[in-house]
């Protein structure tokens, strides 16, 4: 691995980060502090620190790298307000993890119209699954996933219902071979949230997503799932969830009924 800077000691080869594509190999144009987040983000990629698992101290991070205590405390901070790391007032820094309470609705947006205004979260829903099946991928969802077209898929069908009514049905694509072994079965049994099993059980963690919206038309069918009038507008929310490393790990298409709710961001 490159130095970090040539008065520091060198830290552990295999934490080296990968450059960015056309990136310098010259480490001395990226800031200190992003260099060893690079190194702990490699490092939770790698699975040295599990969801859930404190992180070694700053201290020890500092000297594991070869940098400063202040250094790795700007690291960290910026990790932990992208979500990777949580914070825990005198218990030290730990791996987020979609089971935890103030993680498992980081990804979900909608919000009955009662609570406008307020800082409440989403209320949980509950799940029906319609379908968990192996597919191919469709040109669009090859796209999004960084597949190729026909290549194979997990692919899951299900509705989200408030008060017994159906407020969201989604079409959910998996990358093949990191679920295989998903089955509508495992999908019926499990109690959590979604993203937590597919981190516990399947060992892909999402860690950020990019949405896109647009206002459509219910079809026939879909009005039928989602009890509207056909033609009904609703709000199409097309989602790319991403993994360590940027890899692209979910894609999902989501149909949200906001009669009586609506779709809420921060934008920071």
């Amino acid at each position: 691995m490159h130095d970090i800077m040539a008065t520091r000691t060198a830290p552990d080869p295999a934490l080296q980060a990968p450059a960015a594509p056309g990136a310098t190999a010259n480490p001395s144009f990226s800031p200190l502090y992003r260099q060893i987040k690079g190194l702990i983000t490699r490092s939770l990629q790698h699975g040295d620190w599990k969801p859930g698992e404190l992180i070694p101290s700053e201290a020890d991070l500092a000297r594991r790298f070869g940098v400063s205590q202040g250094t790795v405390r700007k690291a960290v901070d910026e990790l932990a307000a992208e979500g990777l790391l949580l914070r825990r007032q005198g218990r030290g820094t730990f791996v987020s993890t979609h089971h935890e309470e103030r993680v498992k609705f980081r990804f979900l947006r909608l919000v009955p119209d009662a609570v406008e205004g307020e800082r409440a979260l989403p209320q949980p829903m509950e799940r029906h699954f319609l379908e968990c099946r192996r597919t191919r991928a469709s040109q669009e969802v090859a796209r999004a996933l960084g597949v190729k077209q026909g290549e194979s898929l997990t692919q899951i069908r299900r509705l989200l219902l408030l008060a017994g009514e159906p407020v969201v049905y989604e079409d959910i694509y998996l990358p093949g071979a990191a679920f295989r072994a998903l089955t509508a079965e495992r999908l019926d049994s499990y109690r959590g949230p979604l993203y937590a099993l597919f981190e516990s059980e399947f060992a892909t963690r999402m860690v950020r997503a990019e949405e896109k919206l647009r206002a459509v038309n219910a079809s026939a069918a879909e009005a039928e799932l989602l009890r509207v009038q056909e033609g009904e507008a609703l709000l199409l929310v097309e989602r790319l969830s991403f993994s360590y490393g940027e890899l692209p790990a979910e894609y999902r298409r989501g149909l949200y009924n906001t009669r009586h709710h609506h779709y809420r961001n921060e934008l920071n």
